[in-house]
């Protein structure tokens, strides 16, 4: 029996023993297509050798040096290297372990530059339902997912949420996509009027939602129109880009396509490529000089934050995206995915959208395609889809509100081995056919009533 605890100590789970390229291979040999990067993490595969030295060679030369004491070169260089490339106005980067600790930071940075600008007041968080930011307490607290909030309620700050840019289920038949961006930044503008211009800190969105929604990408527009709302009223944008930066959506910055330059901004997960865990926090300019012409110290830190080996590492990644023209490749097989992904679904009964940007690619499974009408939450389809895959070779990452909505978060690689395997990857809804019958006999047989639009309470697996 195992002494660690799993996150579904039920689960009996593979042992994973080592990865090649897109693949990941367990103790009895099974190879698995990697298709989500694991939680979408692992853009350049499981070996890539230029990373893998560059961690060798930092190891070798200084493993750690704590950040009160010291910085490093690898850190100096990777911030260099993400500003250089970051949206105008973004200026600084404050390095942490992951996405959950960027979000942290991006919050009490928001709070501290109000405070030291002399805006006390400005308290309140709003964010979007449907939306996932992370499992600490302000992160879960901003966060639109039920589900994962429900058990800490208590321990939440108060958190304020609107209607998330999701066109699939939200957008009205008679509405253009500018009219559906404008009524979403005019309840903006409601909720910041509502609770009080001069009490609002920020309005944080994931800038493409990816684990509660699956790939949903914002219509044109709706950055731009949100940014706007922001700025009237001197409240802060931060973009989530944890899941969709670093390259998936074809961009390194996913917010590049939407024209809009954001006053604070996370990432992680493609940042370091799995090699190590490393996130990061973007900030403007105008709140780091705020802060330091203030108390001239950020109220936060963790121990390992701005770790030499991680920092090396992303810095290596980064290089590899550009040098190997990664983001061209991400494009190029986005389209081919898509395409391929819709033409094959047109008629599915069960297929209500295939969506995303880049290699950022979502599938909802519906029970009704006509009506939209979502499986009974009860029949957990996400967690059979799931298993399909798995039993036949390929990982995805499956989703269970507002439907079922599986991601084929590829990897970025050009690999010219990996490329027949790829394809490959256009199956996981194929391949679960038989089950999705099976579900669909089982819900008529259940005669499930009226179901919430967004059934948040459905367990991710």
């Amino acid at each position: 029996m195992t002494t660690v605890f799993h996150r579904a100590p039920r689960v009996s789970l593979p042992v994973a023993v080592a990865g090649d390229g897109i693949e990941i291979i367990d103790s009895t040999g099974k190879r698995y297509i990697d298709a989500c990067g694991g939680a979408a993490v692992s853009c350049l595969g499981h070996s890539n050798p230029r990373v893998i030295d560059a961690i060798k060679r930092q190891a070798q030369q200084l493993p750690y040096a704590h950040t009160s004491f010291f910085t490093t070169q690898p850190a100096e260089e990777l911030a260099d290297r993400l500003v250089a490339a970051a949206p105008a106005g973004l200026e600084h980067v404050y390095f942490v372990s992951g996405g959950s600790e960027a979000v942290e930071a991006a919050l009490k940075l928001a709070r501290q530059y109000f405070v030291e600008k002399g805006e006390p007041a400005r308290r309140h968080f709003i964010a979007r339902r449907q939306s996932y930011h992370g499992n600490t307490l302000g992160a879960l607290a901003i966060g639109g997912n039920a589900w994962r909030r429900e058990p800490f309620l208590p321990l939440l700050i108060e958190a304020h949420h609107v209607s998330p840019c999701y066109a699939y289920r939200e957008q009205r038949a008679d509405e253009t996509e500018e009219a559906f961006a404008q009524r979403l930044a005019d309840e903006l503008e409601s909720r910041i009027l509502e609770l009080g211009p001069d009490t609002v800190a920020a309005f944080v969105a994931e800038t493409v939602v990816g684990a509660t929604a699956g790939a949903v990408p914002p219509v044109r527009e709706y950055f731009r129109k949100i940014r706007t709302v922001c700025d009237k009223y001197g409240v802060l944008l931060i973009l989530d880009e944890i899941m969709s930066g670093m390259g998936r959506t074809g961009y390194l910055f996913a917010c590049e396509e939407d024209g809009v330059a954001p006053d604070i901004l996370t990432i992680a997960k493609g940042l370091g490529a799995g090699y190590q865990p490393i996130g990061a926090t973007l900030v403007s300019d105008a709140i780091y000089r705020t802060i330091v012409g203030g108390s001239g110290f950020f109220q936060h830190g963790h121990t390992y934050i701005g770790h030499a080996i991680a920092c090396a590492a992303a810095l290596e990644v980064q290089r590899v995206i550009d040098e190997d023209r990664l983001l061209e490749n991400v494009k190029a097989r986005g389209e081919q995915l898509r395409a391929s992904l819709a033409a094959r679904s047109a008629e599915h009964p069960h297929i209500g959208d295939v969506r995303g940007r880049g290699l950022f690619v979502g599938v909802e499974l519906v029970r009704d395609r006509v009506t939209k009408a979502p499986f009974d939450p009860k029949l957990k389809l996400n967690a059979i889809v799931k298993r399909e895959a798995m039993q036949r070779g390929l990982m995805v990452y499956p989703m269970g509100a507002p439907s079922t909505a599986s991601s084929a978060i590829m990897s970025c690689s050009r690999r010219r081995s990996s490329a027949p395997r790829r394809r490959s990857t256009r199956s996981p809804s194929g391949s679960a056919t038989r089950s999705m019958r099976r579900s669909r006999r089982s819900a008529r047989r259940r005669r499930a009533d009226a179901r919430p639009r967004y059934p948040c309470s459905v367990e991710p697996t």
